[in-house]
């Protein structure tokens, strides 16, 4: 089983990886170079995470290897006393390698790899690539020289502070530093800026987390937070209609004053490619007759104006249709929590569904997860669950707390995540080890990355989900994870005594504490912000607790959802009434489609068989009568079906009035911005609310 769980991990981390780029990325639409770069940092981030419960305990053994090779006895020896007692009896727990072991060489090559590709990407190439997917150069070139102006700043600022530490350094006479001292120096700069913000992530999702679900299995707060939810993001769709109405009214200007003639007419084309289909309709191409543009005095955009248009356009086509996809998820998700309060109270035990779902759901599925079985886990069994989850998340965040605060002392130990690995450890259980080590670093992992997805920073970074990310904020998602998950690793290590640093005890090093150098170069990192600096999560975890950094936004004009204020009360009314007309419209929409395959059923199939009877009554020998012979019997004809006439007249009459309460009349969801022509003949729809028909009676003109 040698190297067998490192193979079998490596490969379940990419396909984890795979599957949340997925869902956060769109593959179709953003460019391969995005994605690819994205895929590495989140793969090697979660790689680290998952191997290195592997490593503590590959440690762990050839600690106990080392140990029973140090306190074998020499032979023929007569040695009593004080000695003899404080040697370790290995033979008591013999050393057996582990399930899970790695052989001797594997593990700090593996490290060094990975640490050094990722500080790689998240302190070069990310960046780089950040200005590039933003850029809205028209060429390959132009977009490198516009990533490379705007990262001057980012990369000059690291190469004056590193020349000012080397001049310092060949001045002092004091100070000797060798290569590795300064890959030392560099490791401890990029893990105190990443501890920086790792405790300020960790402090909000050590609570936040285990909050969320208890407040998730409340009565109605998830229906009141969703309807809150829907009156914030009707305004940015709103917002984002508008936008992306005055960019397009610029590009329609840019589009008929640059002939095709122009020599940036391909910008303007490329610019008409990004935006949406119904917008490229409208706007055409403009393929007037020739015109000398050099001999009129016509004042045309730039290069540059049309590279900042292009900008424009691609942000607010973005912004649109991710606002438009939210839209559709949440109207879906307040429309099954409505459901779901509305089936609390059933009898029948039987979970019924206002709306049934578009798309057909899985027989196997549908087997298992009946009505009935929904609505014991929906009505019933969810909100406990939610509570006993609630409660194990909080016990896992008060340890994680109190370790953060005491794992500095290692006599006596009061780390209880130390505790727990030591006790192990005597006894080498090391399916308990890993599981151990696994499960505490998964946990602060979770805090951690839970809060990265969950933080929005305008709209300049913002992970959203069903595809709707944008290529800026997926590059800077991996920045971030880049960054946080080496101190991350060094955290836990020093939370389980791991780390010789902490707990200054010559031991074996881990293989991924062995890459990172002997912080005693820089002793005030070391034994000063590396130990003191964690604690400040007990202040975060409290402001948190209490939502000081909430109630700081609301102050500040950004609206949070809060309990117990005025302005939360009126935003819930607003998103309810606005469910409120989307059910409706909803409601309609089904009543009319209902109506038209009643239609059909009823009366397409009447059409079939009488026709088809004409056509077997009829003889043979009549195929050369006169033509008014063939007009009398098509007037009979069409006598016979007269009921059937009047039947469809009333049919169509029946027709289900206009909701005034929408913002157009629209809304109505039988009428659209272009003609709609019905599928059943012989009746068109007109829009303004007539419908005509295609022969020459007449009949239907007072509908």
């Amino acid at each position: 089983m040698s190297g067998a769980a490192l193979g079998l991990e490596i490969v379940f981390v990419f396909f984890l990886a795979l599957f949340l780029l997925h869902r956060y990325g769109d593959f179709k639409k953003q460019h391969r170079l995005v994605i690819v770069g994205t895929l590495l940092a989140w793969y090697l981030c979660f790689l680290i995470v998952f191997i290195l419960p592997l490593d503590v305990s590959t440690t762990i053994y050839n600690r106990c290897k080392h140990a029973a090779a140090n306190s074998s006895p020499p032979e023929n020896s007569n040695i009593t006393g004080l000695y003899a007692t404080a040697t370790p009896v290995p033979s008591q727990h013999p050393c057996f390698k582990p399930w899970s072991y790695i052989p001797d060489g594997i593990m700090p090559i593996f490290w060094r790899v990975v640490y050094w590709t990722s500080q790689f990407l998240t302190w070069i190439l990310l960046p780089f690539m950040q200005s590039y997917a933003r850029s809205g150069g028209f060429s390959i070139t132009g977009k490198i020289k516009t990533a490379l102006i705007e990262n001057a700043i980012y990369y000059g600022t690291y190469l004056l502070i590193f020349g000012a530490f080397l001049i310092y350094v060949a001045v002092n006479p004091h100070l000797h530093l060798e290569w590795n001292q300064l890959q030392t120096i560099g490791i401890a700069a990029a893990n105190t800026w990443g501890l920086f913000l790792l405790v300020l992530l960790l402090g909000y999702g050590l609570v936040e987390i285990p909050r969320s679900y208890w407040n998730g299995a409340k009565r109605g707060y998830l229906l009141m937070k969703t309807y809150f939810k829907a009156a914030k993001l009707m305004t940015e769709k709103a917002d984002a209609e508008e936008t992306l109405e005055d960019v397009m009214e610029e590009v329609r200007k840019v589009n008929e004053s640059i002939k095709y003639n122009h020599p940036l007419r391909k910008c303007v084309d490329t610019i008409l490619k990004k935006c949406p289909t119904e917008y490229q309709e409208k706007m055409g191409r403009n393929m007037d007759d020739y015109e000398d543009f050099d001999e009129k005095h016509n004042t045309y955009p730039s290069e540059k104006s049309l590279v900042k248009l292009h900008k424009q356009v691609i942000y607010s086509v973005q912004r649109h249709r991710r606002t438009q996809v939210q839209w559709r998820i949440l109207l879906e998700q307040a429309f099954y929590l409505e459901d779901v309060a509305k089936n609390e109270t059933s009898a029948t035990r039987q979970f019924v569904h206002t709306f049934q779902s578009p798309e057909p759901e899985n027989k196997f599925i549908q087997y298992f997860y009946n009505p009935t079985v929904e609505w014991y886990w929906e009505c019933l069994l969810r909100p406990w669950f939610y509570r006993i989850l609630a409660v194990v998340l909080s016990v896992f965040s008060v340890i994680v707390v109190w370790s953060e605060c005491t794992f500095f002392s290692t006599t006596p130990v009061l780390s209880l995540f130390a505790v727990f690995i030591q006790l192990a450890e005597k006894t080498y259980n090391y399916i308990y080890i890993e599981i151990a080590c696994f499960l505490s670093i998964f946990f602060l992992s979770i805090c951690v990355y839970s809060t990265v997805f969950r933080i929005r920073v305008f709209n300049y970074y913002y992970l959203a989900s069903h595809h709707q990310t944008d290529a800026y904020s997926l590059l800077f998602s991996g920045m971030l994870f880049c960054r946080l998950t080496p101190p991350l690793c060094l955290n836990f290590l020093g939370l389980t005594h791991m780390d010789s640093s902490i707990s200054h005890q010559n031991t074996q090093p881990t293989a991924y504490t062995s890459i990172m150098g002997s912080m005693k170069v820089l002793s005030f990192i070391a034994d000063g912000f590396y130990i003191y600096y964690p604690m400040l999560v007990v202040i975060l975890c409290i402001a948190t607790y209490f939502s000081l950094g909430t109630r700081c936004l609301n102050l500040l004009g950004f609206q949070q959802f809060m309990g117990d204020n005025d302005m939360t009360s009126d935003l819930v009314d607003e998103g309810k009434e606005l469910i409120r007309r989307e059910k409706r419209k909803r409601q309609r929409q089904e009543e009319g489609e209902n109506r038209r395959r009643e239609w059909k059923e009823r009366y397409g199939h009447n059409r079939e068989d009488s026709t088809r009877n004409r056509n077997i009554h009829i003889d043979p020998k009549e195929s050369n009568l006169s033509d008014l012979s063939t007009t009398r019997s098509a007037s009979k004809y069409t006598r016979v079906n007269n009921r059937t006439e009047r039947d469809r007249i009333e049919l169509l009459q029946d027709v289900e009035p206009l909701d005034f309460n929408a913002e157009t009349f629209t809304d109505d969801p039988l009428e659209s911005k272009s003609e709609r022509t019905f599928l059943y003949p012989p009746f068109r729809y007109q829009p303004g609310g007539r419908y005509l028909s295609m022969s020459q009676t007449g009949i239907f003109d007072d509908v």
